[in-house]
């Protein structure tokens, strides 16, 4: 079973067995106390669900990497992968969203970069500046694009499967960010944005942009 089928996301498997063995073990010794973990279980199994999706057939079109509520859309300069002016989407994850990061097109993985930093809300505008982040640069025949998961204040632990040279198709998993976080897009100009600040996306079928013809 591949992880876009799998109906939890597997970095959740070893909670979700660690709090069903402590919850079992308090259900016949403490059974009060079985009350509080078996909620903690099933809270955790909602957090790492992986509600299959339906993916857009149209390859002129640039998906959400994230499930969440668009933040901001801002022109910026991008140093990293892209090397030029670009627009950068952010979108907040709070922790009742999908955590599964998708590919927004399909792409080999040219760039992969982990910085350590702090924790700050996820939803602060400088956050992506300071906190722990994770760069994946994908180059889509001949069309860069940037994503970056960047960690919050729960949120802790950056999960990424992608290594560079991997060839991933859109929409396919290429990581998670655990318990609450952000996620960046960048893209080169001439992609036409379809969505702006307070607008609610799902990772993998929301389209936040269109490749313009001549790409």
């Amino acid at each position: 079973m591949t992880r876009e089928s799998f109906p939890i996301a597997k970095p959740g498997l070893i909670y979700l067995l660690v709090l069903a063995v402590i919850t079992g073990l308090f259900f016949w010794s403490f059974k009060p106390a079985s009350i509080l973990t078996g909620s903690m279980l099933l809270f955790t199994a909602y957090f790492f669900r992986n509600p299959r999706r339906s993916i857009p057939g149209d390859n002129k079109a640039v998906l959400s990497p994230a499930d969440g509520v668009v933040m901001s859309v801002s022109r910026v300069h991008e140093d990293k992968f892209l090397h030029g002016e670009a627009t950068k989407v952010s979108i907040f994850l709070s922790v009742l969203n999908v955590h599964v990061n998708r590919m927004p097109v399909a792409g080999r993985i040219d760039y992969v970069s982990y910085i350590p930093g702090k924790f700050l809300p996820a939803f602060k505008s400088h956050a992506s500046e300071i906190n722990e982040r994770n760069y994946i640069g994908i180059d889509s025949t001949g069309l860069k694009v940037l994503v970056c998961q960047v960690t919050g204040f729960i949120a802790r632990r950056i999960v990424c499967y992608a290594k560079c040279g991997d060839w991933l198709d859109r929409g396919q998993h290429f990581g998670m960010i655990k318990f609450g976080s952000c996620t960046e897009i960048y893209v080169p100009e001439g992609i036409r944005i379809m969505v702006g600040p307070g607008d609610r996306v799902r990772g993998g079928e929301t389209i936040i942009g269109r490749i313009p013809d001549e790409n």
